[in-house]
This record gives C-alpha cells, structure tokens and sequence, in this order.
C-alpha cells in the first residue's frame, strides 16, 4: 500500500523530525518534547511503522573503528537489461562483504555500490571476486570516497 502524504499530522511530523536526531530517545522524552501523551507517541510510532514511514532503526557504526577504513562508490555497467540478469545482480550484491548499500540508478551506468575495505587491496580483491567475475556486469568505475558528511536538508521534508 502507498502511504499518502496526508496521512502525516503535525504530531507525527515533529514525532519524525525527534526520532531523525535522536532514534533512541524514550517514549516519555519524545511526548515531553513534542507535547503529546506517552500513550499518543506509542500508538503514532507503532502506526508510521505499519504505514512504512519508519522503516526502521539503526546504530551508526564507526566503519574505520572495525578496521574498514576505505570506503568507495563503484559504478557498475550491466551486459544487458535482461530482467534475469538485472534481478540475480540486484539480489546477490548487497549480500557480498563489505558492501554498505546499493543504489539502481539512471544513466550511463546501472548501479552504484558503496563498500567498505580495510585497504586498497582488499578493494581490489573485491572488484575482482564480486565484479569482475559476475556475468551480469559489464564494465566498473571505482571512486574512491575521501569523506562522507551526513545531510540533514531531507529535513525539510517533515516539516
């Protein structure tokens, strides 16, 4: 089901743009800020779950702590759109090590692929295995990612 965007009150907005600094504050914290009663935050949080608003919550993990300290953006290129293809990439490459996320994009390449690496060979090792090797892959860019600064401007969103 496709949630309608009328479907979002001022309370559940100010309930997101809470949750968006702190996932981890308490039910009383979040009435408190956003003026509502316990009981509301629990029953509004429970129904952005089901309706998908909240997809769900994650711990920020310091990549480079646990001994991945290079992280890149690697463009792949498919053979051909055929939908076997396209469907086999799509449900192995987020499973493979390292890998962070995968974007299905428009353009002149198919997929971005964010990884994490302990070091440029075990970059390399990875484009070779995974990339290289795949079928359905044609051609690879890999851009190497020098900083990452988190964005707060889809903020503005749940206004």
């Amino acid at each position: 089901m496709e949630p309608k965007k009328s479907e979002i009150d001022r309370v559940d907005r100010a309930l997101l743009r809470a949750l968006s600094v702190n996932a981890r504050a308490s039910g009383a914290a979040l009435a408190a800020e956003i003026g509502v009663a316990e009981s509301t935050v629990s029953l509004r949080l429970r129904r952005l779950q089901q309706l998908g608003h909240i997809r769900g919550y994650r711990a920020n993990i310091d990549l480079a702590a646990l001994g991945a300290s290079l992280q890149a953006l690697i463009s792949v290129r498919l053979v051909k759109h055929a939908r076997v293809q396209i469907d086999d990439f799509r449900n192995a490459a987020p499973h493979w090590p390292g890998v962070i996320g995968l974007f299905h994009t428009a353009g002149a390449d198919d997929y971005l692929l964010h990884v994490a690496a302990a070091d440029a060979s075990d970059l390399r090792d990875f484009v070779l295995e995974h990339l290289a090797e795949h079928p359905a892959v044609a051609h690879t860019e890999t851009n190497l990612i020098f900083e990452y600064v988190d964005g707060d401007g889809w903020q503005d969103l749940v206004r």
